[in-house]
């Protein structure tokens, strides 16, 4: 007997139902969000909150341009040239650490018990915050660009690991066979079969990251971490808006121009 077939309405509505599921998981979403509501408190700060908010945007568009355009360590250049480097070289340093990481940590290169290691490792450095790996520089450092630098350089191993391990697992495992038969040692098919096909993926995350680092460098400053966050939340707390308003205009200008120089250069990357 000929197979009768069925016109694409007809397969549609042979389809299993589940609507009933949907219905359950949309009442179960309600049931939490209102749940989680029940622990939200609204603090009244009368005029204060409007009055902070139009000073905001008073100072940015009446920014103060004498540190605006001063290239000394008090203007607003200098500032946003540390804060880039602090992302640049925490960048830098975590992904020469995360290498090696990787490596060791992805299951189609060593054995399972060592891949299982490192990722327990690389899991332990992801779970601490930001904020708090940068109070205990601080508290080993001293405040300054360096503690921001070795917070970054930690930050980035936890993120770039987990992501160069998952770029070297989804290989083609029968270029690591043949490198095998070819009598190859361990690092041996990592220099000539595995890094040349990694490059772009690589280079691509690291950017990424670095777009990340600079905005991290950015709140990191609050807490001395160095960078433009310690003389903005200064300047927030004195109320001078006119000097908030400078150094965020310098951030957004700084950040615009960073987002389109990597989407520039990933995209040449992906695209070889």
């Amino acid at each position: 007997m000929d197979d009768i077939k069925l016109t694409p309405a007809e397969t549609l509505s042979k389809e299993p139902r589940r609507w009933i599921a949907t219905l359950l998981a949309v009442l179960a979403a309600v049931i939490l969000a209102a749940w989680s509501s029940s622990a939200l408190e609204s603090n009244s700060t009368g005029g204060a909150g409007l009055s902070v908010a139009k000073g905001i945007i008073l100072g940015i568009l009446h920014p103060t341009t004498d540190i605006l355009f001063t290239l000394g360590q008090n203007g607003i250049p200098y500032l946003l040239l540390e804060t880039m480097c602090i992302a640049f070289l925490g960048t830098l340093v975590g992904a020469v650490i995360s290498i090696p990481f990787a490596f060791l940590g992805a299951g189609n290169i060593v054995s399972k018990p060592v891949a299982v290691v490192f990722r327990v490792i690389v899991m332990a450095i992801r779970t601490v915050p930001s904020f708090v790996y940068g109070l205990m520089f601080i508290m080993v450092t001293g405040p300054g660009a360096f503690a921001g630098l070795l917070t970054m350089s930690v930050c980035s191993v936890g993120m770039l690991s987990k992501m160069f391990i998952e770029t070297i697992e989804d290989l083609d495992k029968g270029i690591l066979e043949s490198l095998s038969a070819s009598g190859c040692n361990l690092f041996d098919k990592i220099r000539y079969g595995i890094i040349p096909q990694l490059m772009p993926s690589f280079a691509s995350t690291l950017i990424y990251r670095f777009d990340m680092n600079l905005r991290d460098a950015t709140v990191l400053g609050i807490v001395g971490a160095g960078g433009i966050g310690a003389p903005l939340i200064f300047a927030m707390n004195s109320y001078r808006w006119n000097d908030v308003g400078a150094i965020l205009l310098g951030l957004v200008v700084l950040v615009l121009l960073v987002e389109w120089f990597s989407s520039k250069l990933r995209t040449k990357l992906m695209r070889g």
